[in-house]
């Protein structure tokens, strides 16, 4: 399966060489959606970068949260567990390992209304347990990922 992303920057007449440069961007997806992206404001000052748009980091944080989410809801369907609505906060955790910055950790914070019965807390534990065994993104990156409840 073969996805595409384009990512497009231009200099915009800026020096170039002294690094104050915009880090506004593009990306456009082959759905047809276009995001404004930049650097983030906490690692590129303004106004070099965009603190409206979306930052890779943020981004990447989203991914996590949304493969999670979207393999949860695929295991609770046939089980049939109805969910009304997930909505999660998830906070990624930046710092230097082995002197290089990374995302070392993603906490999701899911919380799950569900129609009718809710499951019990093992169930949903378990729930969120295949949907990281399973998740797309989860098992290709370093990042730990934990669900807190």
């Amino acid at each position: 399966m073969k996805m595409t992303v384009e990512v497009h920057w231009e200099r915009e007449g800026a020096v170039f060489t002294d690094k104050r440069y915009s880090r506004a961007h593009i990306w456009r997806f082959d759905g047809g959606q276009v995001v404004p992206a930049s650097a983030s404001p906490h690692i590129v000052p303004l106004p070099y970068s965009v603190e409206a748009n979306v930052d890779p980091e943020e981004a990447y944080i989203a991914a996590i949260s949304s493969c999670h989410m979207l393999t949860f809801l695929s295991i609770a369907a046939p089980q049939g567990i109805v969910v009304d609505s997930y909505t999660d906060k998830a906070v990624g955790m930046m710092e230097k390992v082995d002197g290089r910055l990374v995302v070392s950790r993603v906490d999701l914070n899911p919380t799950i209304v569900y129609a009718g019965e809710t499951p019990t807390a093992a169930t949903e534990a378990e729930l969120h347990h295949s949907a990281h065994e399973q998740c797309f993104i989860a098992n290709s990156v370093k990042t730990e990922i934990q669900v807190v409840t």
